[in-house]
């Protein structure tokens, strides 16, 4: 199915103009095995362990586009808790590190896409790099 994926991507990529631009760095979160895979350039090159959202929360499925990067952001909602390496996509939903590294695997976030704060930051620095309008996160049940 991975491979079938890679394949649709690149002939998307070559049918439409610029399309190959937004797949430079693809994210792709399942919410049910609660991992990201992280592709450069339709190569896979990391799989690692997420926390989305809890029972009683939600972390939106879709496709999304970042909407801005913060390295050392606060969450205003949620008592300052540090939120590192932010790459915002949905409003006020982000991939970031967490200080809660052993609850990685498991639904534990109000809605975020958490990460180990080491991946984070690969991963905060690889979009920063390539730019954001290069960046598609796709997040799936």
């Amino acid at each position: 199915m991975r491979a079938f994926v890679v394949v649709w991507l690149w002939i998307v990529a070559l049918a439409l103009p610029g399309a190959a631009l937004a797949e430079r760095v693809l994210v792709r979160v399942s919410i049910s095995s609660q991992t990201m895979d992280v592709y450069h350039e339709g190569r896979h090159l990391f799989t690692w362990d997420v926390s989305t959202a809890k029972p009683g929360s939600v972390t939106p499925t879709g496709t999304y586009a970042p909407e801005f990067l913060s390295a050392n952001h606060r969450s205003r909602r949620y008592n300052n808790a540090p939120m590192p390496w932010a790459i915002f996509y949905d409003g006020n939903y982000a991939i970031h590190g967490t200080d809660q590294i052993k609850r990685l695997g498991k639904p534990a976030s109000h809605g975020c896409v958490r990460l180990d704060p080491s991946n984070a930051e690969i991963l905060f620095k690889m979009v920063k790099a390539e730019g954001m309008e290069n960046m598609s996160v796709v997040i799936f049940e």
